[in-house]
């Protein structure tokens, strides 16, 4: 597949894999938020990782967005505003996702790096020395997830060499994608305009939704993490070596050093 410019094929894939997203929330449901009823938590979000494994970081961000933006705007969703402040969020589950797989891992990290600190900057945690158990609560397991990308990227390797190994890397991989998602809608539910204006709520609830969060977000993480990986097994394995993949160099591919001319 070519990596550069919008190709009508990759037009056309990004077009197929958009309306897929949008297909899979009318046969899925949704979840609502500990301690805020409004936020709607899609389970099928996490088909934005398969995006960034299948179309790489760039085309699987488009196509997640129109994905989560069609799904949002057509029924059953009606353009709520409830989930409009959210629609980045699988996103950038593919762009992260996409970019470590096809060894861009520094911008992932990156990216990753600044949402989690940018949320340092919001009123449910302002100040800082006052609100350490909340910080704490929210930032736990996305600043675990955020560290996994490097011995992800550092033992490849070892992951790409065993049955096991593989499972286990598209899981981590899987949870950092999905956990990328998570950090977008906590920082963007932490603006005042959106906790305030669109859902109602005064600061103290939102920090005390926040309390609630180490007792449910990573769970639902890891489960969404596992579907991520028994799909994004059989389905890489199927396309390893057909030129619908966005690359043919992965992360996973076999590290062949140059030999020497004689």
């Amino acid at each position: 597949m070519s990596t550069t410019g919008l190709t009508t094929k990759n037009v056309a894939l990004v077009a197929i894999f958009a309306a897929l997203y949008y297909v899979l929330s009318l046969f899925t449901f949704n979840i609502s938020a500990p301690g805020v009823s409004q936020v709607q938590i899609s389970l099928f979000a996490l088909v934005a990782s398969v995006f960034g494994l299948v179309l790489g970081p760039y085309l699987g961000t488009v196509a997640a967005f129109l994905g989560v933006f069609v799904a949002w705007t057509l029924p059953p969703s009606g353009m709520t505003p409830y989930g409009f402040p959210f629609l980045l969020s699988p996103p950038l589950n593919a762009f992260v996702t996409g970019s470590i797989f096809y060894k861009k891992w520094k911008v992932a990290f990156l990216a990753f790096a600044v949402l989690i600190a940018a949320f340092l900057f919001t009123p449910p945690v302002q100040p800082l020395a006052e609100n350490l158990i909340i910080v704490a609560a929210v930032l736990a397991d996305k600043i675990f997830a955020l560290l996994l990308i490097v011995p992800l990227v550092r033992f490849k390797d070892q992951f790409a060499s065993s049955e096991k190994g593989i499972y286990a890397f598209y899981l981590i991989l899987g949870f950092i994608g999905n956990q990328a998602d998570n950090m977008w809608g906590t920082l963007a539910f932490s603006v005042p305009t959106v906790y305030n204006g669109i859902f109602g709520l005064p600061l103290e609830a939102v920090r005390a939704a926040f309390l609630i969060s180490p007792f449910f977000y990573p769970v639902l993480r890891l489960i969404q993490a596992s579907a991520v990986m028994f799909i994004a097994v059989a389905l890489m394995r199927t396309l390893k070596g057909t030129p619908w993949l966005w690359q043919k160099e992965t992360i996973l591919s076999p590290n062949l050093k140059t030999q020497p001319q004689p």
